[in-house]
């Protein structure tokens, strides 16, 4: 039960600067008089403030500061719940909104929206709209039950019954249905993703064991090639080197022959020289016989002597000559079949020196080949790597499997729980158990105030009408002042269900203006016997012009102007 103790407020609305406090456990009657404008409704606006964050009567939350003051509007309501004290303190300029626990000022880090939904649902365990169904009955802003739409009907009877709960339980389990949903769609795309992978793979590792194979067979198939290309040339090699051989063999018969030849050229010219100067000594002799230099007679017999040693040396030198020039010619011959032979060595030499390097290639290149197969072969001994990640892909798939149907279980589990939780579920249910009890309790109040009709709410919180004139009437069809006194039975009947249910029980309860237009004489005093002999533990406040009714109340707290601002007077 929420036991109200007291309400306070400065520079709200009217009031000035100095604040105003009502005592809401002072009497259990209470009558709030004041002409209009005086204030006297400034405690339903200062109460669902402080409470809610907005006022009782359509007044924004710029225009509830006071227009004089303009500054410093603090409202203040304490209350207590299961013996644990509570203040709730709220300003405009500066904006301030605060809560006490026992004495202590709860955290302020949290937003004031976040504040206000934990106050709400925690603290309070209502909304404005179920407190102002249960403890406020007002005149031209309110909004009774029976002028609710039926959704707005349903949240005000389930917080009653204490199952709004089943409706919270029913968003979070829609939520969880929305993000199950969600994760089931990303598990989806997932397993798509792992089945393309794991495809890929089984591909990549088909694919990497015919290309290895083909590979290799292409690479052992070149060096079979090499192999014969290689082959070719040491053959070819070794015919050269036969060749060779017999060459160099050839030219070492030769070799020499320049030597000699630039020896026999030199003595061909000496004996070229000496045939020309015995050629001079045999012409000067024969056409000589006197000295041409000194002029003297040259003695015959050494002129004949000179002249035959001439002929004779000039035989031995032409047939020396000739012999000379046959040895020359030979060696000349010789030498002309050494370059020949000098060239053709040359020759077979690079072509062996080619061949060589043509080995060499073939050789590299089989060596090339080789590492390549090796390295491929590797690569198929090793390939564990690559199974490793097929491995890995169908693991997860299999888990992402898993987890797909668990989710799809859960979703079940909780589309089964939402149909429970849903407004033709489990509190249906409760719903249709206290609806009994609650058209009876209508009744009876209603029976009280000496208005004889059979009135009953169906599940969908829809209005069934039976009177003794009228069998299908509707609450629309009612005057104004019987309209009130549904309204007032649906009002004492909320507060029973409530203090039966003890979840949104209060102490307090205030009704605007309700006798200053819609109730007739005979329903004002049954009325009264109702709120002073029926209605149990409460503490009552009537807002009224009627100062005839005084004498009806244990206290009367009057409002009035004074220099332009609203206060309570003596």
């Amino acid at each position: 039960m929420i036991l109200f103790e007291k309400v306070r407020w400065k520079n709200f609305l009217s009031t000035g600067n100095q604040f105003t406090e009502i005592d809401f456990l002072k009497h259990s009657t209470n009558l709030i008089i004041g002409t209009n404008g005086a204030g006297k409704s400034t405690v339903l606006d200062a109460l669902t403030f402080s409470l809610f964050g907005k006022a009782f009567r359509k007044i924004n939350k710029p225009q509830l500061i006071n227009s004089i003051n303009e500054k410093d509007c603090i409202v203040e309501v304490e209350f207590v719940i299961n013996g644990t004290q509570w203040k709730v303190q709220r300003g405009i300029k500066p904006a301030i909104f605060k809560i006490w626990r026992d004495d202590n000022l709860l955290d302020q880090s949290a937003a004031a929206n976040d504040q206000q939904k934990w106050l709400e649902q925690n603290v309070l365990k209502m909304n404005y709209k179920s407190f102002t169904q249960i403890v406020i009955l007002g005149s031209s802003t309110f909004v009774p039950f029976m002028q609710l739409t039926p959704g707005n009907r349903r949240e005000v009877i389930e917080d009653l019954l204490d199952i709004r709960i089943f409706s919270s339980m029913n968003s979070v389990i829609k939520e969880k249905i929305r993000s199950v949903k969600e994760s089931v769609k990303v598990l989806e795309l997932k397993k798509e993703s792992l089945l393309e992978k794991v495809q890929m793979q089984e591909n990549f590792i088909d694919e990497l064991e015919n290309r290895a194979k083909n590979n290799i067979e292409d690479k052992e198939t070149k060096i079979g090639q090499l192999l014969v290309e290689e082959n070719e040339h040491m053959g070819a090699n070794e015919e050269l080197e036969r060749e060779l051989k017999q060459l160099n063999q050839d030219l070492e018969k030769h070799s020499g022959a320049t030597e000699k030849l630039r020896t026999l050229g030199n003595l061909k010219g000496k004996i070229s020289n000496k045939v020309s100067t015995i050629t001079k000594e045999h012409k000067f002799f024969t056409q000589n016989t006197v000295c041409p230099t000194c002029r003297q007679d040259i003695e015959e017999t050494f002129r004949i002597n000179r002249i035959e040693d001439a002929q004779n040396k000039a035989k031995e030198l032409q047939s020396g000559y000739k012999e000379l020039e046959q040895a020359i010619n030979k060696e000349e011959e010789r030498e002309r079949q050494f370059l020949t032979l000098s060239k053709e060595i040359t020759s077979l030499t690079h072509g062996i020196s080619k061949n060589n390097t043509q080995i060499a290639g073939c050789q590299r290149q089989v060596r090339d080949l080789e590492s390549e197969i090796q390295r491929i072969t590797d690569q198929l001994a090793n390939r564990n790597v690559e199974d490793d990640k097929l491995t890995s892909f169908k693991e997860n798939l299999k888990t992402t499997y898993d987890e797909l149907a668990q989710r799809k279980d859960t979703i079940n589990y909780y589309d089964f729980s939402y149909s429970l939780l849903k407004d033709g579920g489990v509190k249906t249910k409760i719903i249709k158990k206290y609806l009994p009890l609650i058209n009876q309790q209508v009744n009876k109040y209603l029976q009280l105030m000496d208005f004889y009709i059979n009135f009953s709410l169906d599940e969908e919180f829809n209005e069934t009408v039976q009177s003794p004139i009228h069998e299908d009437f509707s609450y629309s069809s009612f005057s104004e002042g019987e309209k009130m006194r549904i309204d007032l039975a649906l009002l004492f009947t909320w507060r029973e269900v409530a203090r039966m249910k003890n979840s949104v029980n209060t102490n307090l309860l205030i009704m605007d203006e309700v006798f200053d237009s819609s109730l007739d004489g005979m329903g004002t005093e049954e009325f009264l016997k109702i709120i002073r002999f029926v209605i149990q533990d409460a503490n009552v406040f009537v807002i009224s012009h009627k100062e005839s009714l005084h004498d009806k109340f244990g206290d009367v707290i009057k409002f009035d102007k004074v220099k332009g601002f609203s206060r309570i007077v003596s």
